[in-house]
């Protein structure tokens, strides 16, 4: 034996390019997401499917939706699951890694944050318009 254990602790040598079942499982959610098999705020498959689909333990899924969310692919909604993360489309010259990853969390919470802005905007102006409605009709009434 040559020392190297991959197994139950998921240990590797450095640089040994074996990917281990969680990492096996990320993956194969990037590349469903990257085809667009599942698109920016698709359900991702529950932690019991993708245990039978790879014969993974709950914590080695679990492991795999940790990156993904940390990467920026997955989001999790408390109650609901876990989605594919809204992401920026990039330019078409990219070529490479760059051009399928995901903008990172927190793009995808600013974006969220400027549509909730942008309708709150709307929202303000159209009560404004209101107010401004009845204010000159209360006006000509009284005099």
């Amino acid at each position: 034996m040559t020392g190297v254990v991959v197994g139950r602790r998921g240990r590797r040598p450095a640089g040994s390019g074996v990917q281990l079942t969680f990492e096996v499982i990320a993956e194969a959610l990037r590349e469903r997401i990257r085809s667009g098999g599942l698109g920016a705020g698709d359900p991702l498959p529950t932690q019991a499917v993708l245990m039978r689909e790879f014969g993974a333990s709950s914590l080695t899924v679990q492991k795999a939706m940790t990156l993904l969310k940390q990467e920026g692919w997955a989001v999790s909604r408390p109650g609901k699951g876990a989605f594919v993360a809204h992401y920026d489309h990039p330019a078409d010259d990219l070529d490479g890694p760059e051009a399928t990853a995901p903008a990172g969390g927190t793009a995808a919470r600013v974006e969220a944050l400027e549509r909730a802005l942008a309708e709150a905007a709307r929202q303000i102006a159209d009560l404004r318009g209101r107010v401004e409605a009845l204010e000159s009709d209360g006006g000509e009434r009284g005099h």
